[in-house]
């Protein structure tokens, strides 16, 4: 069935988001929205995957990370001092410095760290990259393997191979890989098969005995320091404040939940607005919530208002899910 954000202008439907979406649950695929066989990239909605090499290599014995730490390995974070104090002491206990993070440089997501950075003169830095946490995670993989630093984020890796092998473990299917937009790899997956992960996310207990300690450590890390995997006010961090769910967005539309207790039991989430629209992506997350009983209270992707120039409501954004219930 259908699945769509609509954009009115008045009171006519003015744009149409598409959405695909799968439900995976106990025995397999519960519901879904648009096209379930659709293969998306995960972009960073798989960092939480990407995350569990902390633990798999070793590194997070190796180098005494904290909770902080591997939260932030998982996250898109908005770039505040509090995100980038976390990022700087990583990379001290790994004996590096922002030089060997190869995820580039942009201004922080946060306008308020924005601001303070304009207010004294200073230019950002890798560090309050949104990748920052996840590169510095890799970093920390790749010395607890023995593998050299240098061309960490490049696919013949030993980080990257790895990772890519933890997706076709969890998922049963083997990731397509190209480049993110941070320079390392980023895995694409039928929506089915990512959703299937997040699942075990939820229920690490069933997920391949050498995958379900580092899958509960890494949700665990997450739940208590949702803070640092976004940001105050960010979708990810406001949802798992307020709901025992883990939320993990990714560009051009992506997201991913693992919601262990729901009226239909756990599940896992894989979600892709089809133009790629974080507002319509993020409308639909919390409708979909809703609507499999979970209430977030009010947020900002209620029916959210449409503005123009002068801030003048012109419009709203609704969520229609009609979903196919196997």
């Amino acid at each position: 069935m259908s699945a769509w954000v609509y954009a009115y202008r008045g009171e006519l439907v003015e744009n149409r988001h598409a959405l695909s979406l799968v439900l995976f649950g106990r025995e397999g695929v519960l519901a879904y929205g648009g096209d379930p066989a659709r293969v998306a990239y995960m972009r960073s909605s798989a960092k939480p995957f990407q995350a569990l090499a902390l633990f798999l290599t070793g590194a997070v014995e190796r180098f005494g990370l904290s909770e902080e730490e591997v939260a932030l390995a998982t996250a898109s974070h908005d770039g505040t001092e509090a995100h980038v104090a976390v990022a700087q002491g990583f990379l001290e206990k790994l004996g590096l410095g922002p030089e060997h993070l190869a995820c580039g440089v942009h201004p922080p997501f946060s306008k308020e760290a924005r601001k303070a950075l304009e207010a004294k003169g200073l230019d950002p830095t890798p560090l309050h990259h949104n990748c920052s946490g996840k590169h510095a995670g890799m970093l920390a993989a790749a010395l607890a393997l023995g593998a050299p630093i240098e061309g960490y984020e490049r696919p013949d890796h030993p980080v990257q191979r790895l990772n890519r092998k933890t997706l076709l473990d969890l998922t049963g299917a083997e990731p397509m890989a190209a480049t993110d937009g941070c320079s390392v790899p980023t895995f694409a997956l039928p929506l089915a098969r990512a959703a299937r992960a997040f699942y075990l996310l939820a229920r690490p207990e069933e997920a391949p005995p050498p995958y379900r300690e580092p899958l509960r450590r890494v949700g665990a890390a997450m739940r208590r320091h949702p803070e640092l995997v976004a940001g105050p006010g960010s979708i990810d961090t406001l949802l798992m404040e307020r709901l025992p769910l883990l939320a993990k967005r990714g560009a051009d539309g992506y997201y991913g939940l693992a919601l262990p207790e729901t009226p239909h039991g756990p599940l896992g989430v894989a979600l892709k607005a089809e133009d790629g629209a974080s507002q319509a992506r993020e409308v639909a997350v919390v409708a979909l919530l809703r609507l499999l009983g979970l209430d977030p209270g009010e947020t900002p992707w209620d029916r959210p208002v449409l503005r123009n120039h002068r801030g003048l409501e012109v419009g709203r954004l609704e969520a229609h899910l009609d979903l196919t219930w196997l």
